[in-house]
């Protein structure tokens, strides 16, 4: 064309084109009647332009999707239309008004036609031509576009057009259109994939009762799709939000927002996944724990978590993970912190251990669920407890959650206290006498008596504490043995004379020499107390002494002559 553009389009205010108005405006109604109107107020200002300026602003595409179009409109109405072009010529030929009024067999006929036959494409054309309207989803979803290839996408899925094995039930079960296989909709998480999958006592599972695969075939493919792509599609099959019952589509969206949280985080906008989010949790909910074991419920969590969980949602999982709490392990419970609080995340753990107590409470005895409970809150206890973020507090908050009645034996806790003084070795003797208050003295074994006495990171108060509980418990078991006297069996007695006071006889038979170690042990606790007492009171005279202006060296003589040349004695 030997003639001169004289049309300048400018494309979303970054690009600018030279065309001919004869070829653009044989094709466009859009652009024939801004022309016209272009050339009306150009006569209103007397004024005839030789070059005819419009704009367009938000068109599909940019500047290459306009090129696209007038590629067309240069090839007398001609292009090659494919899976991956198809989107972007459909939604320009809507937004230019490309219609047979304009022309016959305009740019908008050809792409519905095309459109028409998408149910023939392969699964890769839905998928890509779906791929394709992203960069310009408001305008593919306005011109309806976007909700046909939604549904021809999933009509792929229920039709099975993935592998030869693929089970079609199962697919129309994920999709919610076909006939449903009441095994597929009911199906439960597979042990294939992590965190999912419930063990069976029984040595064989039936086939109809047995999980579906850990993922579907199309699980891959559909995670290159955009969060609003996937929230579109959520909403076209009616299972978004709360609204979701699905099983095999809440799976999908775990495994969707799992490899969303591994790719860069400039590619997903904040909060972008929070509502799908939501609605794979509600799908969770719903099952709750016949299609996810307590592991899988934790799994849930940290997926959800990493892109963000409404309050609602987090309540509602967290409560179905605290009703499972004795299933679940050490592993599950050491889930990493994000509040700055310290390396775990122990609010988790208290608010699970609240709801497992508050469904225990109608109970009239401690069930074995309590106890196995108490023994993991234990161990928890003993793995935090080097953290040095963890504040009294909250080491206390945990080891009291559980009511006394959860442990038979305290000896846990114990250890986990005795891990937390030595890994925080600055605490004060108010702060170290306040962690000592979760010990239940009477539910130690004389071992953990034993130990305690001597250690020396336990306040002193506390040892005398302990061992005077044992020796009471001591006290009150052996009236109960001396009770019935076996008259057929003569205990043996070992006799220990005292060089101020008396005898005193010790029976060796029935842990008798365990009782009176744990009363020499006390009484040496006290005597050391004593002397501690002492030493002190000798120290604040010294001071007086030294505040007078007496010399540090006749101080120091007379200290050692009035304790006899002893320093000050060890506690332990």
């Amino acid at each position: 064309m030997n003639e001169l553009c004289d049309l300048k389009v400018h494309i979303n205010g970054h690009h600018t084109l030279h065309l001919h108005q004869s070829v653009m405006c044989a094709f466009s109604g859009r652009l024939r009647t801004m022309v016209k109107q272009e050339k009306k107020a150009a006569s209103i200002r007397n004024k005839e332009a030789l070059m005819m300026s419009i704009r367009l602003a938000d068109f599909p595409g940019g500047a290459d999707g306009f090129e696209l179009v007038a590629r067309f409109c240069y090839n007398n109405g001609r292009v090659l239309l494919c899976p991956s072009n198809l989107p972007l010529l459909h939604c320009a030929a809507v937004f230019l008004e490309m219609t047979e009024e304009v022309c016959p067999c305009n740019l908008l006929a050809q792409a519905e036609a095309f459109v028409n036959g998408l149910y023939y494409w392969t699964w890769a054309d839905v998928l890509t031509a779906v791929k394709s309207c992203e960069p310009f989803a408001a305008a593919a979803d306005a011109s309806g576009l976007h909700d046909r290839l939604i549904s021809a996408l999933f009509s792929k899925i229920t039709a099975g057009a993935g592998p030869p094995d693929t089970p079609t039930a199962i697919i129309a079960a994920a999709t919610g259109m076909g006939t449903p296989n009441r095994s597929s909709s009911s199906c439960s998480s597979s042990p294939d994939t992590p965190g999912f999958g419930r063990s069976s006592s029984s040595t064989k599972t039936p086939e109809s009762m047995r999980p579906c695969a850990g993922r579907e075939w199309w699980f891959d493919d559909m995670t290159a799709l955009s969060p609003w792509t996937i929230e579109k599609a959520m909403r076209v099959l009616g299972c978004y939000g709360a609204e979701n019952k699905n099983l095999i589509l809440t799976r999908f969206l775990l495994h969707y927002l799992r490899a969303a949280t591994r790719r860069p985080a400039a590619l997903c906008r904040e909060g972008e996944l929070a509502t799908l989010a939501d609605t794979a949790v509600h799908g969770v909910a719903l099952v709750g724990g016949t299609a996810f074991s307590c592991r899988g419920l934790f799994w849930v969590l940290r997926i959800v978590s990493a892109v963000g969980l409404s309050r609602e949602c987090r309540h509602k999982l967290e409560r179905l993970m605290g009703l499972m709490l004795d299933q679940a392990t050490l592993d599950d419970l050491l889930v990493s912190g994000d509040d700055g609080g310290g390396v775990y995340d122990v609010n988790l753990v208290m608010r699970l251990v609240r709801v497992f107590v508050g469904s225990e409470e109608e109970a009239d005895a401690p069930s074995q669920r309590m106890r196995k409970v108490g023994r993991l809150i234990d161990k928890y206890l003993g793995e935090i407890s080097p953290d040095h973020a963890l504040k009294v507090s909250k080491f206390l908050a945990v080891a009291e959650s559980l009511p006394d009645s959860a442990r038979e034996c305290c000896d846990g806790v114990y250890r986990a206290l005795d891990i937390y003084l030595e890994s925080h070795p600055a605490l004060s003797l108010e702060d170290r006498t306040t962690l000592c208050r979760c010990l239940n003295y009477e539910k130690l074994t004389l071992e953990a008596c034993k130990d305690l006495a001597k250690n020396r990171r336990i306040p002193p108060g506390v040892a005398v504490q302990a061992l005077a509980s044992q020796q009471c418990k001591l006290q009150i078991s052996k009236p109960a043995k001396e009770g019935r006297p076996d008259p057929s069996r003569t205990p043996r007695r070992v006799s220990r004379s005292s060089a101020r006071t008396r005898s005193t006889s010790v029976d060796l038979g029935g842990g008798g020499d365990e009782k009176e170690l744990l009363r020499l042990n006390l009484q040496r606790m006290q005597s050391r107390v004593v002397e501690l007492e002492r030493a002190c009171k000798e120290m604040k005279g010294q001071m007086s002494k030294m505040a007078k202006g007496k010399s540090s060296l006749s101080l120091s003589a007379a200290s050692c002559h009035q304790t006899g040349g002893r320093g000050l004695p060890r506690l332990c």
